[in-house]
């Protein structure tokens, strides 16, 4: 039976895995095609989205690993969302590669990207059917696996991103975003410091 998990609390989630989104810009290169990702999108197979469909066994097939996302599945907007992004990573053997391949070890990231960044601010089926609900799946896609859309600089992707962000258009969901990301930042400094601490008293003794 399908639950509803607080938009809240899948976004809390997400900023615990992410690493951030400064981090995830410093990390891109040039991939594919924003089109080519977009197209995808919108000829998902009616298995993928299929309720009954174990979005677990499902990752298990796709990426030979089970993504953060799966423990919110529950949730139908985190199963259709994350079963919609392991379509993407799916097509490459299912259709044909992308020029740059999306699967490997970072498509996870890219899977819970869609299931618990997106998936809990627009429907996943609006992926499939809004032009511009499409563009900003395919570009969070492309994010945080790693890439920039073809003939894109950085600077261009952060704003085309931004100017379609679900998240942005929702002030008190955005705020609340932001005090998670603000928080997951401090406990990352915090850890790094006491793990540099750690290595320069081991060194030393």
């Amino acid at each position: 039976m399908a639950e509803h998990i607080s938009t809240e609390d899948l976004l809390a989630a997400w900023t615990e895995r992410s690493g951030g989104e400064q981090e995830a810009w410093a990390r891109v290169r040039p991939g594919p095609a924003l089109d080519a990702i977009a197209a995808r999108l919108s000829a998902v197979p009616q298995m993928f989205l299929d309720d009954r469909v174990s979005v677990r066994a499902l990752a298990g097939d796709v990426l030979g690993t089970a993504p953060a996302c799966v423990s919110f599945a529950a949730d139908e907007c985190v199963r259709r969302g994350a079963a919609i992004a392991l379509w993407i990573v799916a097509s490459e053997d299912l259709i044909e590669p992308f020029s740059h391949p999306v699967g490997g070890g970072a498509a996870a990231l890219a899977v819970d990207a869609l299931a618990l960044r997106l998936a809990p601010v627009a429907d996943p089926l609006d992926w499939i059917s809004d032009d511009e609900r499409r563009v900003e799946a395919a570009r969070t896609f492309l994010l945080w696996r790693g890439y920039l859309p073809q003939s894109e600089d950085a600077q261009t992707a952060v704003s085309l991103l931004a100017a379609v962000d679900s998240l942005a258009r929702d002030k008190a969901l955005a705020d609340a975003y932001e005090g998670y990301r603000h928080r997951a930042e401090i406990a990352r400094k915090l850890q790094e410091a006491r793990r540099k601490e750690a290595a320069a008293r081991y060194s030393s003794e």
